[in-house]
């Protein structure tokens, strides 16, 4: 099946929680994350929220990687959707799970737009 991305969603558990909430931190975690899973960074942008947690997203040429953190729970949620066939999604979730010492990690890979789906528009054609 061809497809023009994929997308991984993914709950990082039982994670390191100082590392989870320092903006910095955070930042740079993700940024690696997209060159090391073959990614162009174009920019980011990254928000440290008080008590705590962080959210943030890293744009790439290929779309983007973006997370949010609730440190009180040593809890993330990222999303990683790619495009292309350059780019390994699995490859910045494994560095993110390093990242933050996470002891558990659950994930879904997604096949983003199936081109057998997809109308000569670019719009998906809705089922009969």
């Amino acid at each position: 099946m061809v497809y023009l991305g994929r997308q991984v969603l993914a709950e990082l558990l039982e994670c390191d929680k100082n590392r989870l909430n320092d903006l910095d931190y955070v930042k740079k975690a993700m940024v690696e994350a997209a060159i090391e899973a073959n990614a162009t960074v174009v920019g980011y942008k990254f928000h440290k929220f008080a008590p705590q947690g962080v959210s943030g997203v890293v744009i790439i040429a290929e779309s983007h990687l973006a997370i949010h953190t609730w440190p009180e729970h040593g809890y993330a949620a990222v999303d990683i959707f790619t495009c292309g066939s350059k780019t390994e999604p699995k490859l910045a979730l494994k560095h993110l799970r390093l990242a933050f010492r996470a002891k558990r990690v659950k994930y879904k890979e997604l096949e983003r737009g199936v081109v057998e789906d997809v109308a000569p528009s670019g719009h998906l054609v809705p089922d009969a």
